[in-house]
C-alpha cells in the first residue's frame, strides 16, 4: 500500500511563534507547541497534529486548565508569562517595524486569570443534553464547560443556570444560540442573540465608568476585563494630563469620556447612536465633570475633520480592528499636538501610525495591554506628541 505524504509521521523542531499563537517549522503550524521544541506529529495541509514532544522547551509550564488543547479559547496556557508577554511585546516591535517605525515599547499590562466579566458561549442540545461552551480547536463541535479559569467566578458559577435558560431556545433541532454574558453591577447581563431584537428585559445592566454609572444598550462594547480597562484609563489620561478640550473619537458608551472628563472638556463620538444616547444619559449620575458633548457619527465615513480639531488639546481614538485610516489622515493634517491611539490591532495601528509619523508626529511610546489572556491577541496604547 503506497502511503500519502499526509500520513508520514515528520519531525520537526519549532522555529518560532505565529501571530495566531501557532509554532511554525519550515513553514508548518503547529499548534500548541513552544520555539524550540522538537515534536513528532502527521502533517497534513500545511499543519502538523503532534503527537509526541521529543523535546520539550525550557519554557512550558503546566496548563491551568483541563479543556486546554481541546477548548478553542486559549492557545498559550502552556507558556510561562515572562516569553508568553516578551512575545506579545515582539509582535507590536514587528509590526511597527514594518512600517518603519521604532518607539520604546514599555512592561505590559497582564490580565490574571478569572478576571475575565464578559464570555460569548454557544449553546447546543446533543442527546438530549443541554451543552454550553467555546467551539473546539478547529472543528464545530462544543466543548461542555464546567470550568473556565479565565472567567470571572460569578460567570462560572452560573454555568448550570445558563443551561437551563437556554434550553427553551434549543427545541429546533438545527438552533444554535449564543448567549453573551457579562457581569455587571446589577447582575449578570445575558444577550441571547437569535435575530437581533429585544425581546425581553427583566432589568437594565449598568457598570461603573470612571465616576458614571453608565446603563447599557443591548450589544454594547465593553473592556473584556476591569483591570485592564482601568490600565487603559490611566495610561490615556496620563498621556493627556493638562489637556482643557479633548476628543475621544470611537467613544463607544464613554470608556474614557468620563474619566477625560475629570480635568477636560470633552467632544465624544461613536457610530453606535445607541451607545452615544447611553453616554449623554450617564452624564448626570457623576456631579462634578466637566462638559461632555456627544454625537452620533460615523467616523470611518464622516471623521472628524482637521478645522474641527482647531480648538482641541489633544484627541483620543479607540477604533475597531481595521483601525482609523480617514480618521488618522485628518488628525494628521490638524494643528493637534497631543495624539493617544487606543488599539486591538497591531497591524492597523502601525498603519494609521505611520500616517502621524510623516505628519511630524513623534510616537513616544507604546503599552502593551494583555486583555485576553493566553491568547494571541494583544492592544495596546500608543502616545504621540509633536
Amino acid at each position: 500500500m503506497k502511503l500519502e505524504a499526509a500520513e508520514i509521521s515528520q519531525t520537526l523542531r519549532i522555529e518560532k511563534i505565529g501571530a495566531q499563537g501557532d509554532g511554525i517549522a519550515a513553514n508548518i503550524f503547529a499548534p500548541l507547541t513552544l520555539p524550540g521544541e522538537l515534536v513528532r506529529g502527521r502533517v497534513s495541509q500545511g499543519r502538523i497534529e503532534v503527537e509526541e514532544i521529543l523535546e520539550p522547551s525550557p519554557d512550558r509550564v503546566p496548563p491551568p486548565c483541563p479543556h486546554f488543547g481541546d477548548c478553542g479559547g486559549c492557545a498559550l496556557q502552556h507558556w510561562a508569562p515572562a516569553p508568553y508577554l516578551a512575545w506579545k511585546r515582539d509582535q507590536i516591535a514587528l509590526a511597527l517595524s514594518r512600517e518603519g517605525i521604532v518607539t520604546d515599547i514599555l512592561e505590559p499590562f497582564a490580565s490574571a486569570p478569572h478576571t475575565r466579566r464578559r464570555l460569548a458561549l454557544h449553546a447546543r442540545k446533543e442527546e438530549g443534553k443541554v451543552r454550553l461552551g467555546f467551539k473546539a480547536r478547529r472543528t464545530w463541535r462544543l466543548v461542555d464547560l464546567d470550568i473556565c479559569v479565565i472567567a470571572d467566578p460569578a460567570l462560572v458559577r452560573a454555568m448550570p443556570a445558563l443551561r437551563r435558560l437556554a434550553a427553551p431556545f434549543l427545541e429546533h433541532p438545527k438552533s444554535a444560540p449564543t448567549l453573551h454574558v457579562t457581569r455587571t453591577l446589577s447582575g449578570l447581563d445575558i444577550d441571547v442573540t437569535l435575530a437581533g431584537e429585544v425581546v425581553y428585559q427583566a432589568r437594565q445592566p449598568v457598570v461603573r465608568l470612571g465616576q458614571a454609572t453608565v446603563a447599557l444598550p443591548p450589544g454594547a462594547f465593553l473592556q473584556a476585563t476591569p483591570e485592564s480597562e482601568a490600565a487603559m484609563a490611566e495610561a490615556v489620561t496620563d498621556a493627556v494630563k493638562g489637556a482643557a478640550r479633548v476628543a475621544d473619537l470611537f467613544c463607544g458608551v464613554g470608556t474614557f469620556s468620563f474619566r477625560l472628563a475629570e480635568t477636560a472638556q470633552v467632544y465624544a463620538a461613536d457610530a453606535s447612536a445607541p451607545a452615544v444616547r447611553a453616554l449623554t444619559s450617564a452624564t448626570g449620575s457623576a456631579p462634578g465633570l466637566k462638559s461632555i458633548r456627544a454625537e452620533a457619527r460615523d467616523l470611518g465615513r464622516r471623521p472628524m475633520l482637521a478645522m474641527e480639531m482647531k480648538a482641541l488639546d489633544a484627541v483620543v481614538f479607540d477604533p475597531p480592528r481595521a483601525g482609523a485610516l480617514e480618521q488618522s489622515r485628518e488628525i494628521a493634517a490638524s494643528k493637534v499636538s497631543r495624539a493617544v491611539a487606543v488599539s486591538c490591532n497591531p497591524t492597523t495601528f502601525a498603519r494609521d501610525a505611520k500616517i502621524l509619523v510623516e505628519a511630524g508626529f513623534q510616537l513616544q511610546h507604546v503599552k502593551p495591554i494583555d486583555q485576553f489572556l493566553w491568547s494571541p491577541h494583544i492592544e495596546l496604547v500608543g502616545v504621540f506628541s509633536r
